[in-house]
């Protein structure tokens, strides 16, 4: 073990962090102990972090900042709400959480993001960025009902602010003036900090209620004397403002009615403080805007210039920050690659990200074509909208964002994109079961939310060549939106056709006609696998890849007509899923055959990896082939095809 290594070991285990239980022994601690109390945090984080992977950068970040709140103010009878979650670490670290980091978002461990299922201090699950401010306006409006004396805080970063709800949410805020304290964290390098003791003493005074009394005085008075009072009073306020913007350079935020302190170091804990409680005894709402750097004190992270190791997946080396897992194709690389190879031939096809252009692989378009490229920020419905407007003005873009994040956007995908017909393409990463880090950001629902939406087209590649493939095929979609979904991690090996019926794979088959498995995307493996178990009970089992999913191929119909059962299988909740698509699509053509649908069922799936909660939910091989044999077994009829498992034998020579 290198020094580096048994230093943070040791600072981990030992020192003022090993005595905090909770809240009050923070409150407890000088200047001085903090000081060593932050250090050691910052080691814990990047001991557990690299064992486990998480989000590094952005608490590394906070910790500072997370100090001076709880030594501030009272949780859990006043009130944090983060946003974005992640940035919670060191909050459960400092609210007796820091045992449960063994197993931080491992099956039986502590979530990746606030829970209320761990403990009282948190709040909201909020891992769907630039929500935290309409919480909290509605959480001080409730207190503020039922007369009870407690604090909201607000933190707000890592580029929340980006988001439209945030700004809806200031407004209501400032008209509601009730107590609320907003925290920017602002780690973007936009500012830099403004110190000393000219902006303390204006930070001071803008916080005293006496300073507004005079004003409105002032005010009063000079507006009543004839003639010079209303120029003198502009005049006065003009200075003021001026001063105030010099030394603040968000004053916007006070033009909407908040109060704003700062910027001030986030990493002055005396500082962050300090401001904190001017803003808690104000009586209203305040912006206190804190300047912090992402991966703060540790040097691989302030030296990763793409994201300061926001959030690496998995165990890395902790002199270095490099992930310790050997290299693997991804889906993620799989497509910006593809999406490259295409633009370098069509000049139309542009690319559209909201805040995550190097987790969806747009930041490789962007590195060859920068103008074709688009980073709205955290705002999923612009992004949305916006390609509708360059889809009109005759370019073909390519929104990549999470599955899970296109929720967000579904108007702007159905009445601004579906009902113009434009010819946008969505390309959504980490579709499915996505595993450590929880419900908030499975991509379990959009083929059963965007399956109503008229005219789009869904597809769901099953490796890298149908990736590639099925990609082209949605960009050369001129009348309307098309999907293309895949999940996250390695792409398995290609997974060749038997042949291809229209536009459906035949992945294996046989001479018997008992099953047809329609294996959604990444489940082509899953369902070859289980045409082989149930073949040796003697079945004969067809399977097909749809590559498109919606709307249903009319092939997968006719092929329905020559086998007793169809059985479906998807990464995706059943309900309004592929199975009903299909099963409505059989109805429809008075096909009656009987559909058993396997998927996600509607719940919230803890978190834990994602081999665990396929097994969980019986979506492996073994289950599905159970299940599959199980109900061929009751069907009213004839007895299986061939008694002679041999002579039922799978079909894929031609594949190889």
């Amino acid at each position: 073990m290198s020094e580096r290594s048994e230093a943070i070991r040791h600072s981990a285990e030992s020192g003022f962090l090993s005595t905090v239980r909770g809240p009050q022994d923070v409150k407890r601690m000088t200047p001085e102990e903090l000081a060593i109390l932050a250090a050691e945090i910052r080691d814990f984080l990047v001991a557990k972090v690299s064992r486990t992977g998480g989000h590094l950068g952005p608490n590394l970040g906070v910790v500072e900042l997370t100090l001076a709140m709880h030594r501030v103010f009272d949780s859990p009878l006043d009130r944090f709400l983060f946003d974005t979650g992640h940035q919670a670490y060191v909050h459960k670290m400092l609210t007796g959480r820091q045992a449960g980091f063994d197993q931080l978002r491992q099956r039986g461990g502590l979530s990746g993001y606030p829970s209320q299922a761990e403990s009282e201090h948190d709040v909201i699950e909020n891992s769907h960025a630039s929500t935290a401010l309409s919480y909290a306006d509605g959480l001080a409006k409730a207190y503020a009902l039922r007369g009870e004396a407690r604090q909201v805080v607000a933190v707000v970063g890592d580029g929340a602010l980006t988001g439209g709800m945030c700004w809806e949410a200031l407004n209501n805020i400032a008209a509601a003036k009730n107590p609320l304290v907003i925290v920017v964290n602002d780690n973007g390098r936009s500012y830099a900090p403004t110190i000393g003791g000219l902006a303390d003493h204006l930070s001071s005074l803008r916080l005293n209620p006496g300073y507004e009394r005079v004003l409105d005085a002032v005010k009063d008075t000079l507006g009543a004397t004839p003639i010079v009072g209303r120029p003198v009073y502009e005049m006065l306020h003009a200075v003021k403002t001026g001063i105030k913007d010099a030394v603040a350079p968000q004053a916007m935020f006070e033009d909407l009615g908040i109060k704003y302190v700062g910027p001030i170091d986030g990493h002055d804990v005396a500082a962050v403080e300090s401001a904190l409680r001017r803003a808690k005894g104000f009586g209203g709402p305040v912006i206190v805007h804190a300047v912090t750097r992402k991966g703060y004190g540790y040097r691989p992270a302030e030296d990763d210039e793409a994201d300061c190791l926001h959030g690496p997946s998995s165990a890395f080396d902790v002199e270095t920050g490099k992930l310790l897992a050997a290299p693997s194709l991804k889906w993620t690389n799989v497509f910006a690659e593809e999406l490259v190879a295409i633009a370098d031939a069509r000049p139309d096809v542009v690319g559209i990200t909201a805040a995550m252009g190097e987790p969806t692989g747009i930041a490789t378009l962007a590195r060859k074509y920068p103008e074709r490229v688009y980073d709205v920020g955290i705002a999923e419905q612009h992004a949305v909208t916006s390609a509708a407007g360059l889809a009109l003005g005759g370019l073909h873009p390519v929104v990549a964002v999470y599955a899970t994040f296109l929720n967000r956007a579904f108007d702007q995908v159905l009445l601004d994109v579906a009902m113009h017909k434009l010819p946008v393409t969505f390309v959504l990463d980490r579709a499915g079961i996505t595993g450590p880090d929880g419900p908030s950001h499975y991509g379990i629902w959009d083929m059963s939310v965007l399956g109503v939406v008229p005219g789009l087209r869904i597809a769901a590649p099953r490796d890298a060549a149908t990736l590639r493939e099925e990609l082209r095929e949605a960009l050369d979609v001129d009348d309307g939106p098309t999907v293309l979904r895949f999940p996250t991690g390695a792409v398995a090996a290609d997974l060749p056709a038997v042949r291809r019926v229209g536009g459906v794979d035949v992945l294996a088959e046989s001479s018997g006609r008992d099953v047809l498995l329609v294996a959604t995307g990444a489940f082509g493996h899953l369902g070859v696998e289980v045409a082989g178990r149930v073949a040796e009970q003697g079945y004969g089992v067809t399977v097909v890849d749809p590559r498109w999913v919606r709307p249903v191929a009319p092939e997968i119909v006719a092929l329905a007509r020559d086998h007793r059962l169809v059985v479906t299988v998807e990464d995706g909740v059943r309900a309004g899923g592929v199975g009903d698509a299909v099963a409505k699509a059989l109805r429809d053509a008075d096909v009656d055959v009987p559909v058993r649908d396997l998927g996600v069922p509607v719940a919230w799936h803890a978190h834990g990896s994602r081999a665990q909660i396929l097994a969980d939910l019986g979506l492996t091989a073994q289950d599905v082939a159970r299940e599959v044999t199980g109900w061929l077994t009751r069907l009213e009829g004839p007895t299986p095809s061939f008694a002679d498992p041999d002579t039922n034998v799978l079909r894929r020579e031609s594949a190889k």
